[in-house]
């Protein structure tokens, strides 16, 4: 990581606020030019990643010249740590009630301490590229990478967006929805989910999750049609991500079935979402990660937390788990199979 750097500083910190007014929300940004301009109340959150989006494309800089924005302020975002280490991310992070957003480079460190914020997916952020000129993905030979492993990365990158962008009251089911509908989308952002997949993800039969989502202003359903269910992205951010929609398809699938951390079929929603949130922190047969970045993930506080875990060593999805208070982290063992 960069803390310091002989070329010119270049100030990559992105601030919007969302204004209460008479009619709906304003959206303020002191980079714009242009005036504030009147939102509805559910299309305000969604504007806002929008825009900020829009700002870090704009700005895009070379990762070897990104520095750490938080220890340039002298790491006034967040209470005292260790200090300043490992690569620097783009961090989004919610402040005042979520009046108030800011997208801005930060270290590794000072991310992870941060109330309200989560890591931005470079996903979600392509660079430009021209339509006749599409790079080809290089070719990895058979058995050079770990099954799932571009899978498990694709569904961390969203499922640490979708922590952000979702708000507070969207329960676990929805949550799972949103994950589904953000990876299976087409570029327009339309999504076509047969009942028969509903049914799987035991959802068909309900319909408060589309209600959360639709009433967070993330998504608009557009019907029922040919046996599936019908709905429209409105999330902006969400709609510029990559790769292709094939690969996201089969991240969508892997996070149905993140093996080897599949729960059982009877499994409650907040236990599912906590599985799949350990999942894509497994490495091998182990993996650690920090207590509240684990608990935003799944939209809980520390606490209610170890239950869930507790509920995965039950079923023997995970053979142990143990919070290492030094570290702020929680790790975990999966069983051994034969």
């Amino acid at each position: 990581m960069r803390l310091c750097t002989t070329h010119v500083g270049v100030r990559r910190i992105w601030t919007v606020e969302l204004r209460p007014q008479q009619g709906g929300p304003v959206l303020v940004c002191p980079h714009c030019l242009p005036p504030p301009h009147p939102l509805t109340a559910g299309s305000a959150r969604s504007a806002v990643l929008a825009h900020l989006a829009q700002h870090a494309r704009r700005d895009a800089l070379p990762s070897h010249l990104r520095t750490c924005q938080c220890h340039e302020r002298g790491c006034r975002w967040h209470p005292r740590h260790r200090g300043c280490s490992g690569s620097v991310l783009l961090v989004l992070t919610r402040a005042q009630g979520g009046r108030l957003w800011r997208l801005a480079d930060a270290c590794t460190a000072c991310a992870a301490v941060t109330a309200q914020a989560a890591v931005v997916p470079d996903a979600l952020l392509p660079a430009a590229v021209s339509p006749r000129k599409t790079p080809r993905q290089p070719h990895s030979p058979t058995g050079s990478r770990r099954p799932g492993g571009d899978e498990r990365v694709r569904v961390k990158e969203m499922l640490t967006y979708l922590a952000a962008a979702l708000p507070r009251f969207c329960s676990p089911s929805a949550r799972l929805l949103a994950l589904q509908c953000a990876l299976r989308a087409d570029v327009q952002g339309h999504i076509r989910l047969p009942y028969g997949f509903l049914r799987g993800m035991r959802l068909a039969s309900h319909a408060a999750p589309w209600n959360e989502l639709k009433h967070a202003g993330w998504l608009h359903c557009t019907g029922r049609q040919h046996g599936c269910m019908q709905a429209q992205l409105l999330d902006a951010a969400v709609l510029t991500q990559a790769p292709g929609r094939e690969q996201r398809a089969r991240a969508a699938h892997w996070a149905l079935h993140p093996i080897p951390l599949t729960t059982p079929r009877e499994t409650l929603p907040s236990v599912q979402l906590a599985a799949l949130a350990v999942a894509v922190h497994t490495e091998a047969d182990s993996g650690r990660v920090g207590v509240e970045d684990l608990a935003r993930l799944c939209a809980t506080a520390p606490p209610p937390l170890e239950d869930l875990l507790d509920q995965l060593t039950l079923t023997r999805t995970l053979a142990f788990w143990r919070q290492d208070l030094e570290a702020g982290e929680i790790r975990w063992q999966l069983p051994e199979h034969p």
